[in-house]
């Protein structure tokens, strides 16, 4: 006797609910990661981006606007409107985190000792000044001495003149009894070089600043310590390279003083 075939069971044709509910809850998901990154503390986070930026400022990074912050912390801060004023409020953590940076990037405004230094330097050397082939300057960084290939370089060589070597002596004369790191920068305009000597405006620049640290040490007894260089070739112009007047002015080899670094109270107490 035949057994009776077992009835096939039906089909569910509701299966894709499965599928429909899983994507569901997985775009749930999604959306409430998506609201709570939305709801950062922003009170919390403009006063982080607060504190960077006035620590920015003191290291003279960022130009100091005249934008006024909030009166009330509890207020919201727009990132597009978060900037600090110089006398702007420091808390005591900031000011222990910005102390020891600061000084390695100062104000243009110099110290009294750099205003003293350039008096003298302006003493010293303007006969040269009057010539326009010599130029000082109160950068952020410190005091610039600019002397100019016109009266201290041939061109394409990286010797001083003969004749530069009595500028360099009253230079000399005044930097050598002070204590300030130096910084010798060689500069060059855009016109490149090919010579026997130099294959670029690279190798000119970088000579030029080393053969006179050379001087300072061999000739002037300066303590190698303070001294450092570096070639800029022509890509840190102070005028336009479109003229001849301008690219004269950007040939120069640049002595920066640099400001001393600041001691916080940590080093001061020492």
């Amino acid at each position: 006797m035949r057994r009776k075939r077992r009835a096939e069971e039906p089909v569910s044709n509701d299966r894709w609910l499965v599928s429909y509910a899983d994507f569901i809850t997985l775009l749930f998901a999604f959306f409430v990661v998506l609201y709570a990154s939305s709801q950062v503390d922003k009170r919390k986070v403009g006063k982080l981006a607060l504190s960077i930026q006035v620590a920015f400022q003191e290291l003279g990074v960022f130009d100091t606007s005249n934008t006024q912050i909030p009166l009330s912390d509890t207020e919201a801060v727009p990132f597009s409107k978060i900037q600090a004023v110089e006398n702007a409020e420091r808390t005591t953590d900031m000011e222990r985190f910005v102390q020891p940076m600061k000084g390695l990037l100062s104000p243009m405004t110099p110290s009294l000792p750099m205003k003293n230094i350039q008096e003298e330097l302006e003493k010293a050397l303007a006969p040269e000044i009057r010539k326009q082939v010599v130029d000082i300057k109160a950068r952020r960084e410190g005091l610039v001495v600019s002397l100019r290939e016109i009266g201290f370089y041939e061109s394409g060589s990286s010797a001083l003149r003969p004749s530069a070597r009595d500028a360099i002596d009253r230079l000399a004369a005044v930097l050598s009894t002070r204590t300030e790191s130096l910084r010798i920068e060689g500069h060059t305009d855009n016109i490149p070089i090919h010579n026997t000597h130099f294959d670029s405006n690279w190798e000119l620049s970088t000579a030029r600043s080393s053969d006179l640290i050379k001087q300072l040490v061999m000739t002037y007894h300066f303590e190698p310590e303070r001294l450092s260089a570096a070639g800029y070739a022509e890509y840190h112009p102070v005028a336009s390279n479109d003229t001849p007047e301008g690219r004269a002015r950007n040939r120069r080899v640049d002595i920066v003083i640099l400001n001393p670094p600041l001691l916080g109270p940590e080093q001061q107490s020492h």
